[in-house]
């Protein structure tokens, strides 16, 4: 199959037949009064449901098993692997290709924190980060992502620079991206009061999500108790980095979901990283998780990120462990867990493109989502729906705008053996154009001739 499927301008119904869904991201029901799809069969080995989708105007209309549908319009026959769209539930949207001009001299997560505040301070005007931003979604569409959560960097002057072009970005992208974001300040500024007024005033106009970066001090606590309570006031939701560090005593997580069960916190909490807890003894491990599943936080795990950054030695030894949290021991006790982008060409990742199947590829290697790999399929779509408070479930649905992904892979194994270029991007119910921009678009950034 070809990465080029050409519907006829005048269909407004297609069918694509006996094609492979992951069962974790089938919701199988048809027709309007919402009654349930006859049995769509035994999933095989990978757990994978071999399915028939009818398209009209735009919207998934029906899900059979293969072959018990009756072929309407076009039909897409045996096009291979057919997901929906994703969810990137963390990213640095503000941060993204700075690279050429802003290397880290070192790889290192000191060299990233050195060298971040001078690009930013030197460049980051509002043309500079509303540039790079378009850049970013415009992979991301190609790629076939529908929503992402961006954190913006929020502190200083930045914080009224970036929030309306944020604004501005998220209404030109409207019907293509939802765009959602969360402010990013170290905690001690949670304990500033002139800064909060203008993160208040910010997220109040422009977003509807709080957040900071914990580490341990005397401002933990009370930074922690500030922000909860200015969110349980305005109605925000919460979204922590935490515990990005290979140190196992450090531990703001627990005091996150803590502080969350002490308020009786009523909205979403998002916690990203947390990479410390899979260095923990196992009780401490467990107690944590507890707290966790108890205080009712979702976790995002950024696997390409992390294993770039942590454990990474100056004098050039080789890494010992992956980075990556505790994401098996999380899930089994009951807490949403994700993976998502994080960074791109920046200080803090020197690569990345903000494709979610090269995440889900990678992330399943680092972190062994295998044997079998099927049911961690939601990590890439529907977990992440739900931690966001999206109105769709991330799920293949009938009923729902027909926003899929299209990949030539009869198997799980065929699609996360090799990177996939060669997809079929559907948005509602059409093929859209998956040529990926060019680097050199953004060489006016860097002072270079157009």
């Amino acid at each position: 199959m070809s990465a080029t499927f050409r519907l006829p301008a005048a269909a407004r119904t297609w069918t694509i037949a006996d094609a492979r869904v992951p069962t974790a991201l089938l919701e199988p029901t048809i027709g309007g009064n919402g009654s349930r799809t006859p049995d769509l069969g035994i999933a095989d080995h990978d757990g994978l449901a071999a399915v028939d989708i009818a398209i009209v105007d735009g919207r998934i209309d029906r899900i059979s098993s293969a072959g018990a549908l009756p072929a309407t319009g076009p039909v897409l026959q045996r096009p291979g692997l057919v997901l929906p769209c994703f969810v990137d539930a963390h990213t640095h949207l503000d941060k993204g290709h700075i690279w050429p001009r802003a290397p880290n001299p070192d790889g290192s997560f000191e060299g990233a924190l050195a060298t971040v505040p001078v690009d930013r301070a030197a460049h980051w005007t509002a043309n500079d980060v509303a540039t790079r931003m378009e850049f970013s979604l415009r992979t991301a569409y190609a790629h076939g992502t529908r929503a992402i959560r961006t954190h913006l960097d929020s502190a200083l002057g930045q914080t009224r620079i970036s929030w309306p072009v944020f604004a501005e970005t998220r209404e030109r992208w409207r019907g293509r991206i939802e765009l959602q974001a969360s402010p990013l300040f170290g905690i001690d500024l949670a304990l500033d009061d002139a800064h909060m007024r203008d993160i208040a005033d910010m997220v109040g106009e422009f977003g509807h999500c709080l957040g900071a970066v914990t580490y341990p001090g005397p401002a933990l606590r009370p930074g922690l108790d500030r922000l909860f309570r200015l969110a349980a006031d305005r109605g925000f939701e919460l979204d922590f980095h935490a515990d990005e560090t290979n140190d196992p005593a450090v531990n703001t997580l627990a005091a996150i979901a803590e502080t969350a069960l002490a308020f009786g916190f009523p909205q979403r909490i998002l916690v990203g990283h947390c990479c410390s807890l899979a260095l923990m003894d196992p009780d401490t491990m467990r107690r944590t998780i507890d707290l966790v599943a108890r205080a009712g936080l979702s976790v995002v795990s950024l696997p390409l990120c992390n294993m770039y950054l942590q454990d990474r030695d100056k004098l050039e030894r080789t890494p010992r462990w992956r980075g990556v949290t505790a994401i098996k021991e999380l899930r089994a006790a009951g807490v949403p867990v994700m993976i998502a982008s994080d960074n791109t060409r920046d200080p803090f990742y020197a690569y990345g493109d903000l494709d979610m199947l090269e995440v889900w590829r990678e992330g399943t290697r680092i972190a062994h989502l295998d044997h079998p790999v099927g049911p961690w399929a939601d990590i890439i779509a529907a977990t992440p729906a739900t931690a966001l408070g999206l109105d769709r479930p991330g799920r293949i649905r009938v009923g729902d705008p027909a926003d899929l992904v299209i990949l030539p892979a009869r198997s799980l194994s065929e699609l996360l053996a090799r990177p996939r270029q060669d997809r079929i991007v559907i948005r509602s119910g059409r093929p859209i154009d998956t040529a990926l921009p060019a680097y050199a678009q953004l060489d006016h950034l860097e002072g270079l001739a157009p």
